[in-house]
């Protein structure tokens, strides 16, 4: 799908910028024409890591780099102006650390999320895509707390009618991503050292960045505001993940697993669509837009008896086979 329409001659801001998402972000733009895209992040390592790495880059003659935190309100602020379209990804997003330091996830994912919003109607920015995650259905763990509430706050300012058009994107495990679990299989195997499985049970949804980043232009283009776009997503269990990945990277079918056990905050199996989400969700080929609930919705009554939850755990998941198929189209294994 083309989305010259709402790219072209944009100025775009991307929050945490110098991330998985940002980098994949800046080479999707490449075939399109903004008028600038500001990088706002807080390392500055990473910033001059990215700089270096685009450097001979035509569209690096557009990018813009600014270092600053989405915690503080007043630099939000002036890293806004002249912004037509933010892609807020900032997020502390590492279950473990998370749990362990719930607040710094309180004053990034929430705290973070409400600055945007205040900047964003400020500057009279058009479009925020804000970047959730299935953690945030039926949260056990504070990363997915925060990122439920970030949900909330982002589209709950579309109730106020002004002219920035706010919608959330949603979507699971993005293989390949910082801290994903592929770069870590991959120094284990390097490492002669077997593959870490927290249980034998657990399910999760599948996604690339290519895949992730064009579900974003995707409700840029189509967002009415207000919304939740979900992508449908393939499933595999992690035992048959890891067998495929270390199958393809070392040729051995019996690669050894180590099974380590369920860390604090983590599921067997997680949700992209809640059962009473589903009650106010439009189903598409490929995707899910959740609308916002109303009040006293009798049509909605119907449709929850007939529909359940979209889970990793439903079947089908991906065969072995099929994730080696997959794995070698996408390059996840070179």
């Amino acid at each position: 799908m083309n989305y010259s329409s709402v790219l072209n001659n944009k100025n775009i801001l991307i929050t945490g910028g110098t991330g998985s998402f940002g980098h994949q972000m800046v080479e999707e733009l490449m075939p399109y024409k903004p008028k600038t895209i500001r990088i706002f992040s807080r390392d500055e390592d990473k910033q001059h890591s990215m700089k270096v790495e685009l450097s001979k880059e035509p569209i690096f003659k557009k990018m813009e780099f600014v270092i600053g935190d989405v915690r503080e309100y007043d630099r939000l602020f002036a890293v806004t102006k002249d912004i037509d379209i933010i892609f807020h990804a900032a997020a502390l997003k590492q279950v473990p650390a998370v749990e362990s330091h719930p607040y710094e996830a309180v004053k990034t994912n929430i705290i973070g999320a409400y600055n945007i919003v205040k900047a964003s109607v400020a500057r009279n920015v058009k479009n925020v895509v804000a970047i959730s995650t299935d953690k945030a259905v039926k949260p056990v763990n504070a990363m997915g707390m925060t990122k439920a509430l970030q949900e909330k706050i982002i589209l709950s300012d579309d109730l106020t009618k002004d002219k920035t058009k706010f919608c959330c994107v949603r979507y699971g495990n993005v293989l390949g991503s910082r801290g994903s679990v592929i770069p870590l299989w991959n120094s284990k195997i390097e490492q002669n050292n077997p593959l870490p499985v927290t249980h034998p049970d657990m399910t999760r949804f599948l996604l690339t960045l290519t895949q992730a980043i064009d579900l974003v232009f995707y409700s840029l283009k189509h967002g009415k505001g207000g919304e939740i776009f979900v992508k449908k997503a393939p499933r595999a269990t992690m035992v048959n993940l890891a067998k495929a990945y270390a199958e393809l990277k070392t040729g051995n079918k019996n690669y050894p697993l180590e099974y380590i056990g369920i860390r604090a905050g983590e599921k067997i199996d997680e949700v992209l669509v809640s059962h009473e989400e589903m009650r106010h969700v439009q189903e598409k080929k490929d995707h899910f837009v959740i609308t916002r609930e109303e009040d006293f919705d009798k049509k909605s009554i119907k449709k929850s008896i007939q529909t359940g939850e979209y889970g990793s755990g439903n079947p089908p998941h991906l065969t072995i086979e099929e994730l080696k198929t997959i794995m070698k189209k996408l390059k996840w294994v070179l």
